[in-house]
């Protein structure tokens, strides 16, 4: 075992060579990594490998166990189908960041220590960042910027959780720890920001939709989702996540509504289906957890479908917003079908992969009799249905004829499609070999006909309700608007404390350089300049005066003194003389 490839390095390393390759080959060795990272994941067992002791600490970089493993199939079965998506819209510095981006969620998912964690959690905010700057406008680069700051700063806080963890508890073992102090607080407010917990959630929908049609397909499966599985490995059970999970649910609903771009729509349903995920980790329980992981599995899976379906819309036609499309199902039918294959599995759709894992979070909720969080869950159910399954689909495709004829998509992209929604619809019919694969023994029937009629129902009262908002012109109208988040107050505090700052310290910084750098530097040069003038006529005068040097003669001679000073040919007598004052002067002080 010690001798196969860190599961990292694959992607990291292999990273680094895209750029020698060409053509074909370039598309196969690509295509190759994730294949190999697949089967090195296969024939790893339980246990911890390749560990590397560093200043009497061990750096774990392959602790397996079953939750660790149903994350590093996942995220290296989506990096093969985001790797097959970009072969023909990417460049290589996308390419080289998407495998620098997974590696690093390998590295984070088979993490068996903090300080690796750490190292790999960095490497997704660095790696990731770049999937923004590379479509190289005006606003992906704003939001760049204020993507990797809000992580620079989620970053800090893990660092200094880890190192105040380390020091008080004297391991730095990657495991359970439970809110029960400052170093665990620091530790969840680092991870919850990366799993986009409001508030700390806006910089998701501020960068996502202004990256690159690729960079959004992997930015949808590995960031979230990775602190998905570092919040379940540390903080299971923490009824804090639960409230904070289900407000989580409700809160984008809103937003996503209003909202008119279709990839921000998705920004903030990805929100809403990780508030399930955070409920199931707050619950705690072996169903809740189970309903957790497989949720996180088939979500990346049915977004990433979503965010290629209407990356592919962008690719083909330059445009994303509501008011700018419809009527393209005529001539992009089969992107067009995906896209609803992704919408009826982010909805829970009887047959399709949400049903079978959102499920048990809300069957974990009813056990544990919570019934404020099982009715807020249904709630978030239906709302989803509303703005992803039903609004992203319906003013993509079939809304008002915008005149747009574009074609289908290049074939590789149409593959990538069809794998994904073809596991959406298998996972949904047959769940049984992903339950299989999950932390806990699954005792879970999802198709019972209680639960697949209820489930019908809420979304067939979802689907009527938007009909009728829509037939009644009472639906928030799609308008080109930007619609205010929490992310008012950092943006326009943060404004407001640099020019507070830009006052403060560069006012003091003008007013040092005139006295400092000005005045007072002035003045000691004149000092001196004209210091040894003064002492020597001050000492000298007297003498010259007892000798009979007067009137002109001892005007002539200050005035020799002067210009000789001010020439720097002064005699050495006058300065060994200002000297031996100096140092009388002194003396005497001491």
């Amino acid at each position: 075992m010690s001798n196969l490839i860190p599961l990292p390095a694959i992607f990291i390393i292999g990273a680094l060579f895209i750029p020698f390759w060409g053509g074909r080959l370039k598309s196969a060795y690509m295509l190759a990594l994730p294949v190999l990272a697949f089967i090195t994941l296969v024939s790893m067992p339980e246990g911890k490998y390749w560990i590397v002791n560093i200043l009497e600490y061990d750096l774990i970089f392959g602790r397996v166990d079953k939750l660790s493993m149903v994350f590093g199939y996942i995220f290296t079965i989506i990096t093969f189908i985001g790797v097959l998506f970009t072969l023909k819209v990417a460049d290589d510095m996308q390419r080289m960041a998407a495998f620098m981006y997974a590696g690093g969620a390998l590295g984070v998912t088979f993490a068996g220590d903090f300080l690796t964690l750490y190292l790999f959690w960095e490497l997704l905010a660095i790696s990731s960042t770049f999937l923004i700057l590379a479509r190289r406008t005006k606003a992906s680069q704003a939001a760049a910027f204020r993507y990797i700051l809000v992580h620079v700063f989620g970053g800090l806080c893990l660092l200094a959780g880890i190192v105040f963890y380390i020091h008080n508890s004297g391991t730095a073992e990657f495991g359970y720890i439970g809110l029960n102090g400052a170093a665990s607080y620091l530790i969840f407010i680092g991870i919850a920001l990366n799993a986009a917990i409001p508030p700390l959630h806006p910089w998701l929908q501020d960068a996502y939709p202004e990256a690159t049609v690729t960079g959004a397909v992997f930015l949808s499966a590995l960031t979230t989702k990775s602190a998905v599985y570092v919040m379940a490995r540390t903080f299971p059970g923490a009824e804090l996540l639960i409230w904070m999970g289900a407000f989580m649910t409700i809160m984008p609903i809103f937003y996503a509504v209003l909202e008119n771009d279709i990839r921000r729509v998705l920004a903030y349903s990805l929100i809403n289906q990780v508030g399930f995920m955070m409920v199931g980790i707050g619950i705690g329980t072996q169903l809740a957890i189970n309903g957790t992981v497989s949720h996180a599995f088939c979500h990346i899976l049915y977004k990433a479908l979503l965010f290629m379906s209407t990356g592919s819309v962008l690719f083909m036609t330059g445009k994303i917003r509501c008011t700018d499309l419809g009527g393209i199902y005529k001539t992009m039918p089969l992107t067009c079908l995906f896209c609803m294959i992704g919408a009826a599995s982010i909805s829970a759709f009887p047959l399709f992969s949400g049903f079978v894992s959102k499920s048990m979070i809300i069957s974990a909720a009813a056990h544990g009799k919570l019934a404020v969080i099982w009715l807020t869950l249904q709630f978030a159910s239906a709302g989803v249905f509303h703005h992803a399954g039903i609004k992203v689909p319906f003013f993509t495709f079939f809304s008002e004829d915008s005149g747009i004829r574009a074609k289908e998509p290049p074939l590789n992209m149409l593959l990538a499609m069809g794998i994904t929604a073809f596991l959406c619809i298998a996972i949904g019919i047959y769940p049984g070999p992903l339950y299989s694969i999950l932390p806990y023994p699954v005792d879970y029937v999802p198709y019972t006909g209680a639960h697949v009629i209820g489930q019908l129902q809420l979304l067939m009262f979802g689907a009527l309700a938007f009909c009728l908002l829509i037939l009644s012109g009472y639906y928030p109208a799609e308008m080109r608007a930007i619609n205010l988040d929490t992310d008012w107050f950092y943006r326009k505090g943060g404004r407001l404390f640099y020019h507070a700052m830009d006052r403060i310290f560069n006012g003091l910084n003008s007013v040092s350089d005139r006295i400092l750098a000005g005045a007072l530097a002035s003045y000691l040069g004149r000092v001196s300049k004209e210091g040894p003038v003064r002492v020597a006529l001050l000492f000298l005068a007297p003498v010259w005066v007892l000798v009979g040097i007067k009137g002109e003669k001892l005007a002539q001679k200050r005035l020799n003194i002067e210009k000789a000073i001010d020439t720097g040919t002064s005699p050495i007598g006058i300065s060994a003389a200002v000297a031996t004052i100096f140092l009388i002067v002194i003396f005497l002080l001491m």
